[in-house]
């Protein structure tokens, strides 16, 4: 083993040595993006990509080994969820917001709508120890799950050198998701490529609408050689405040059957549950200014990660054109860069049709990787309590 250099990571779990283990990976960007960053801490290597895989697509990893990261993160809906605005989980219970697509996850600054999480290492224990989520009791209780699984005996030192622990799952994980690279649209090989033939003449009119009259490049930024379509910031469009102040405006999504949903006012649907309080950014930060503000998404592959925005209300990209060209819900904490557009049918056509030129030319393969890895059974022989306390009681 070659030992590298120090590096002090500031996630909430750190190495003071690292060690080069394994098969070292090299992503090289498709064209339209840039260079991914990889943490010192946490070195690409095939077995680290391979065990993360296992763990993504793992039910084992809920409380009741019911729910994966792929429940609410479905490969073949472009890593998000298209049924319902905001997921399904533990129990049939609604999240709070909407899945957000996994796609180039590895190139934001900081995760979730808000940005609490700013490593992607980190990010995983979210979703293990929420209720409504994943609904692991506490960090100990899933490492010593996993740890008694036979199907990862020898994983964690094969990818690590050694045992499974809370630093190394997170780690895992995140390898995984940075595989999880899209580019190459037609979109970039028109403006990156010269390819003069890879949009219409539509979808060059909605270029030019995007990154003038539309307004839409002041937050989704497009840069001379690459485009990320995000500003990293976080603004206030109007919805969250609308949803939290008078929800009974709102119309909710009901599945009746499978496949079949109706549109429900607010003000009529009774629930066993109320809706989750979210004041978006500024549970992170306690500034006012801060109140219903939402991280800025890429837009690449955006027509293939419906619903849209932080609590999945927009159905379609037609509906997120419309609400943008009204300028948004008025409230005091309003982005200043929201106003109405006065768009034309038209300019509107072909805005939606540059949207749709965003889609990176490697999805199914991305699909097929996630679903490679193996299938594990979705119950454990004996409660996963009862394993949990015999480790515990077994412990010199």
């Amino acid at each position: 083993m070659k030992r590298l250099p120090w590096f002090a990571w500031s996630g909430i779990f750190h190495s003071a040595w690292v060690y080069a283990i394994g098969t070292p990976v090299q992503l090289d960007p498709p064209l339209g993006l840039p260079p991914l960053s990889i943490p010192a801490a946490n070195p690409l290597t095939r077995e680290k990509i391979d065990l993360g895989r296992r763990l993504f697509m793992d039910r084992r990893l809920s409380h009741n080994n019911t729910m994966s990261c792929a429940m609410c993160h479905v490969p073949e809906q472009g890593f998000t969820s298209h049924e319902l605005g905001t997921a399904i989980g533990m129990q049939g219970r609604s999240l709070r917001r909407n899945s957000p697509t996994l796609y180039n996850i590895g190139y934001h600054l900081s995760l979730f709508h808000e940005g609490r999480e700013l490593h992607l290492e980190d990010q995983v224990w979210g979703p293990l120890l929420t209720k409504v989520e994943m609904d692991m009791p506490s960090i100990g209780y899933v490492v010593e799950k996993v740890r008694l699984l036979d199907e990862y005996k020898g994983q964690f030192e094969a990818a690590f050198g050694g045992p499974v622990s809370a630093e190394r799952i997170g780690h895992a994980l995140a390898s995984f998701q940075r595989t999880l690279i899209s580019g190459n649209s037609r979109f970039d090989r028109w403006f990156y490529g010269d390819d003069k033939s890879a949009l219409n003449l539509r979808e060059q009119k909605g270029f030019e609408i995007f990154m003038g009259k539309g307004r839409c490049a002041t937050c989704h930024w497009v840069d001379e050689k690459t485009a990320l379509f995000t500003d990293h910031k976080f603004h206030n469009t109007g919805l969250g405040w609308e949803r939290s102040m008078f929800p009974e405006r709102n119309n909710y999504k009901v599945q009746l059957a499978p496949g079949i949903f109706v549109q429900v006012m607010g003000a009529l649907l009774k629930s066993f549950e109320p809706p989750q309080a979210d004041v978006g950014r500024y549970e992170v930060t306690l500034d006012t200014k801060d109140r219903w503000a939402y991280k800025t998404p890429m837009l690449r592959n955006v027509a293939i990660t419906r619903p849209y925005m932080h609590d999945g209300s927009l159905s379609t990209l037609e509906d997120v054109v419309e609400f943008y060209d009204k300028g948004g819900i008025d409230n005091e904490n309003k982005s200043p860069l929201l106003m109405p557009l006065k768009l034309d049918s038209e300019e509107k056509t072909a805005l939606v049709a540059f949207m749709n030129s965003l889609t990176g030319d490697n999805l199914e393969a991305l699909t097929r990787d996630a679903r490679s890895a193996p299938v594990t059974l979705p119950v454990l022989s004996k409660d996963a309590a009862d394993l949990y306390m015999d480790a515990v009681l077994a412990a010199p």
